[in-house]
């Protein structure tokens, strides 16, 4: 598994992270769930906090991707720009 690869999994695991706990939150905050959350000792800000790490750490991996990724194209138009000159 590569890098790219890597930082788009890590990408998509903290986004739907991001999101299940913005879910919980918000059954918390219209007080569907809070005795479930209580009984974890998990309040409404704890989820939002952890959402809003999630949705952090997805864009910095999805950007870190996206960089990688055209990083290797240049490399692999500069190679073939390469072999083209040499031939």
């Amino acid at each position: 598994m590569g890098h790219f690869v890597r930082l788009q999994l890590i990408g998509r695991v903290t986004y739907y992270l991001g999101w299940i706990a913005l879910v919980c939150g918000g059954l918390v905050h219209f007080q569907i769930a809070r005795a479930v959350f209580a009984a974890l000792s998990v309040n409404k800000r704890n989820l939002f906090e952890l959402s809003v790490v999630c949705f952090l750490i997805c864009m910095a991996s999805e950007l870190r991707a996206l960089a990688l990724g055209k990083d290797e194209e240049r490399r692999e138009t500069t190679s073939v720009a390469r072999r083209q000159a040499a031939a």
